[in-house]
């Protein structure tokens, strides 16, 4: 079965499923997963009573898909009562672990002692402001393939560490109470001042690990272009995806070419054919998923205005200037042909004088 005999889907199944809490929004490096999330996110906040969208990407876009400056802290959206945003780097600073002093800087040094826990530490701390703040739904514009997938694996991987650490209380628990004596320290180093925080920790990450794999409150919406290394990347994607139990059934096919009535060019007709190619594999390997594609556009989508105007292919199929079949397509296309015609004949008299000269 061709593409063309395929029914175009969109992503309205997720508009539609009202008890989803978090969304992540994925894929290769350059697909326009920003330009996706952004979008996904205004569509949400359409049909929820407040969104807010969170980039986790170190090199971070969402100031200049929408135009407008954003921080750490939660800011509404220019044009928007109940759409905030907010930009984030997981590979935080331990000044915004903890503090300078106290059991805030135990946690800091402790950052410092275990690799990769300054990156689980700020995640499970982002995860707890973002539960205290009560949106509706939540949507992550994440980093590239390989950097989110370790995100992804933060929760599950934290909550069987603090698991341990909790296990070992029996064992330890007497010798830090003896060394807190010791060396002098009060009771905010106790015992029970360290076991309180990792316990509050761990119930955190404890919520949010089974939050991400209910299908019902998550899920991942997968970011792609019609070429090799990005269905390459996907399906990698994919199968991770369903290592760590986290639901995925939505792909969004970015930057098609559509073949237009008036498209002449060799090039562009090239690419379209290796497009199709790649198209089909994606119908064929996902056809339980819910795969929308998106036009290439000659412009780049930034500001609000733009971001609402290219929405509309999200919710209802593109239709290409073939499908419209609008008067001012026909006579488009009929001022094309008379130019081709026209050029035609000035080449063939041309041939006709210079056989009559011979």
């Amino acid at each position: 079965m061709s593409t063309a005999d395929i029914p175009e889907e969109t992503i309205r199944n997720i508009l539609d499923q009202e008890t989803l809490k978090w969304v992540f929004v994925g894929g290769k490096g350059g697909v326009g997963k920003t330009t996706c999330s952004s979008i996904l996110s205004i569509l949400l906040a359409q049909v929820r009573s407040s969104v807010l969208i969170i980039s986790t990407d170190p090199a971070h876009n969402l100031s200049d898909v929408f135009q407008q400056r954003f921080t750490k802290a939660p800011t509404l959206v220019n044009g928007f009562s109940n759409l905030y945003a907010m930009e984030v780097d997981p590979n935080v600073e331990n000044d915004d672990i903890g503090g300078n002093d106290g059991m805030d800087s135990l946690f800091s040094e402790l950052s410092n002692a275990i690799p990769g826990i300054d990156e689980a530490m700020s995640f499970a701390e982002m995860l707890k402001l973002v539960q205290t703040m009560g949106y509706s739904c939540i949507v992550f514009d994440t980093a590239p393939t390989g950097h989110t997938l370790r995100l992804l694996q933060l929760p599950s991987a934290l909550e069987k560490g603090l698991q341990k650490l909790m296990s070992l209380k029996s064992k330890f628990g007497g010798l830090i109470s003896q060394m807190t004596r010791l060396f002098g320290f009060d009771d905010e180093f106790g015992e029970d001042a360290i076991l309180g925080r990792l316990e509050g920790m761990k119930d955190v990450i404890e919520k949010v690990n089974k939050q991400f794999k209910d299908p019902d409150l998550t899920t991942f919406v997968c970011v792609c272009i019609p070429e090799f290394l990005s269905l390459y990347e996907t399906e990698r994607l994919v199968q991770e995806l369903a290592k760590v139990e986290i639901d995925t059934h939505n792909i969004i096919i970015n930057q098609v070419l559509y073949d237009e009535e008036d498209v002449e060019s060799k090039l562009l007709k090239a690419r379209m054919r290796m497009q199709k190619k790649y198209l089909d594999q994606f119908y064929m390997l996902y056809d339980d998923f819910n795969i929308t594609k998106l036009p290439l556009l000659p412009q780049e989508v930034t500001g609000v205005e733009a971001l609402k105007e290219f929405s509309r292919n999200f919710v209802s199929p593109y239709q290409p200037s073939t499908s419209r079949g609008t008067v001012e397509d026909v006579k488009r296309r009929i001022s094309t042909l008379k130019l081709q015609l026209e050029d035609t004949e000035a080449e063939l008299d041309r041939h006709r004088k210079g056989k009559q000269k011979v």
